[in-house]
């Protein structure tokens, strides 16, 4: 076999109720693994939406980070995150810092960018005692299982994320846009379709209207593909989010999303939504050394709570322009 041949993976376990599965025999050399099953991984996770290969005993930062530059065509910089993160390189960051005791719900990640990640990429260097699975769910079925009404409404306006940023809670204006120069925020606004506001006491306030449904740009599959549920207030642990009303009003809260139009999305919706994502998520959970790839497009993840010390990191790959996405209607 020529070195440009790809290896063919092991098999690809199927089993309800999980990611499909692969076992690495990675001999010592993780980084030499992925390179030599790049082509088969991919292919995976083409077919499958994402993959966990387990076996591929990843230990550090340096290590991971070499495996994910072998898997993807490039890494991209973490730009509007909701959440910090800590960076270990360029394109490798920390899972996003998100209280260990509340659930991070299903989303895909960036979907209110005009540039988002078509590949994500995860690997657990310490698994949690109990808890903290990267869960998935495919972005076609729960398209097709949510209300008709709702997902052609939609289809149709689109849909709004409203962030307010402040040094209090969720991500910095520094840590979501790399700079904390106004002129350069602003810039970097006008050149991404986001609208903004400097507010009296000095935070920012931004709004952008993002299309909720998109087709694949390789299998044009149709896919709700949005953070409606997982960034609206209906989301946020009550307690807090009444903490946050009191304190900051409620249009100072650091996130909230609604209806293309601008009218606001109820608890019900959001309600419906999750239990849609719940009914189509797919669990296992991580040990020590496992890799997961998912596409980002097709596939959503979330965060299970957890309890004891958790890292896993995370790349973004194979960035993927919002143009080349949208769903063409005549």
């Amino acid at each position: 076999m020529s070195p440009s041949s790809p290896t063919l993976l092991p098999d690809v376990e199927l089993a309800p109720g999980r990611p499909p599965l692969v076992y690495a025999e990675a001999a010592g050399d993780p980084a030499r693994w992925a390179a030599a099953h790049r082509d088969a991984l991919r292919a995976a996770v083409a077919g499958h939406g994402s993959v966990l290969v387990r076996g591929l005993g990843l230990t550090d930062a340096a290590a991971t980070e070499a495996v994910f530059r072998r898997l993807a065509g490039s890494l991209m910089a973490d730009r509007e995150p909701f959440a910090p993160r800590r960076r270990y390189a360029d394109g490798v960051y920390s899972s996003t810092k998100w209280p260990a005791n509340q659930q991070m719900c299903m989303h895909h990640e960036a979907s209110y960018a005009l540039e988002f990640p078509g590949l994500l990429l995860f690997a657990c260097l310490e698994a949690p005692g109990t808890g903290g699975a990267t869960c998935v769910a495919d972005g076609s079925a729960v398209l097709d299982a949510l209300p008709a009404d709702l997902t052609e409404r939609f289809e149709r306006e689109g849909w709004l994320l409203n962030r307010t940023y402040n040094d209090e809670i969720g991500a910095s204006v520094a840590e979501a846009f790399g700079t904390d120069d106004r002129g350069a925020v602003e810039r970097y606004c006008r050149g991404h379709g986001i609208a903004w506001e400097w507010r009296p006491d000095g935070s920012l306030r931004t709004s952008q209207h993002r299309s909720a449904v998109v087709r694949h740009p390789v299998t044009g599959r149709r896919c709700w593909f949005n953070q409606i549920a997982f960034l609206s207030e209906w989301t946020m642990d009550p307690e807090v989010r009444e903490y946050l009303v009191d304190v900051y009003g409620p249009d100072g809260l650091p996130f909230t999303t609604r209806f293309g139009g601008g009218d606001p999305i109820d608890e019900d919706l959001v309600r419906t939504v999750n239990e849609v994502y719940e009914a189509h998520t797919v669990r296992e959970p991580w040990r020590a050394g496992d890799l997961l790839l998912v596409d980002n497009i097709r596939t959503a993840h979330s965060r299970e709570p957890f309890d004891g010390p958790r890292e896993v990191l995370a790349a973004l790959g194979d960035p993927v322009r919002r143009s080349d996405c949208e769903v063409r209607t005549v």
